[in-house]
């Protein structure tokens, strides 16, 4: 079994070797003056179980071209399997056509990762279920909950707990948290009623005197669950807070949940955080290394990935 990591996310990468008790394969990822990407790996491969760590997060291109290509220089280095670590899956957002003439991106990616030479793709929590259709080889999707379940229980009661879905779209996944606590469930019901107008949020539940918690998988801008905390507290929620496994946090996203009521927003190591990220007062990281390392781990010795969720 070997580790080979590239650019995108070295700290987790640097965690999983930890877990594992593996030091990272020796390789070069680098560019030439036109910026093409080269990668060279400096330790045999040949029949060996090797696993690649790419999040396609910001430079999304960049980062996975670096993928694919490490992944074409394994391959033809005679690696007996080959999994794809992606932590973030990038383009999952581009999973159906949204109108006339649009890609599905997410089907795409899927492609070129198989041709590139992936016999397997190791993921957590895509954005949609039917992602895992899209690639014609094994593809586990791990899901963050275990880890955001650990720090719910340590700093709250179940019976004060209100899960809460900030969309329609991610009632699977908060109904899932709101089992294991035996919760109740409720739902952000999010309207634009006319072109140009701002958005209508309309509480589907009783949060009044309740400490909220909204559950996503990926933020990016922050309007929608900065929109969805202020609706909460107009509602009478006693506090809100939320958990989401990939804080993309483009452009003023920090700024946006920093002026936010939101109490605080958890976070994995799925993308690296920036340095605004690190300051903000009020969003926080989790590690979801140990989870990664032991599917990881349970994939190199043909166990049951699953059973790490039972």
């Amino acid at each position: 079994m070997k580790i080979v990591a590239c650019n995108s996310n070295r700290a987790l990468a640097d965690a999983l070797s930890a877990y594992l008790n593996l030091p990272l394969a020796r390789a070069s990822i680098r560019r030439f003056s036109d910026m093409e990407v080269f990668v060279e790996i400096h330790e045999n491969v040949r029949g060996e179980d090797v696993f690649v760590i790419q999040s396609t997060c910001y430079p999304a291109n960049d980062n996975l071209m670096e993928l694919l290509v490490t992944l074409d220089a394994l391959r033809r280095g005679s690696a007996q399997r080959i999994t794809a670590v992606i932590p973030y899956y990038g383009y999952g957002r581009q999973d159906r056509k949204s109108g006339p003439r649009t890609p599905i991106s997410a089907k795409l990616v899927a492609n070129l990762i198989t041709v590139a030479g992936a016999d397997r793709v190791l993921t957590v929590d895509l954005h949609a279920g039917q992602i895992q259709g899209f690639f014609d080889i094994p593809l586990d999707n791990l899901y963050a909950a275990p880890v955001f379940i650990k720090d719910m229980e340590q700093r709250f009661h179940a019976d004060e707990m209100m899960i809460v879905s900030p969309d329609i779209g991610g009632v699977f996944r908060a109904r899932l948290i709101a089992k294991r606590f035996g919760s109740d469930l409720a739902i952000v019901d999010k309207r634009r009623e006319s072109a140009g107008v701002s958005e209508v949020m309309h509480v589907i539940g009783e949060v009044a005197d309740r400490h909220c918690i909204l559950i996503d998988d990926i933020v990016d801008s922050a309007g929608t669950i900065c929109n969805a905390s202020v609706a909460l507290m107009e509602a009478g929620a006693a506090s809100v807070s939320a958990y989401a496994t990939h804080g993309v946090l483009s452009g003023g996203a920090v700024a946006r949940l920093s002026a936010s009521p939101l109490q605080r927003l958890v976070i994995t190591d799925s993308i690296p955080a920036t340095e605004a990220v690190r300051v903000a007062h009020n969003v926080e990281q989790v590690s979801i290394a140990p989870l990664m390392a032991e599917a990881m781990r349970r994939i190199s010795d043909e166990a049951s990935v699953s059973s790490l969720f039972d």
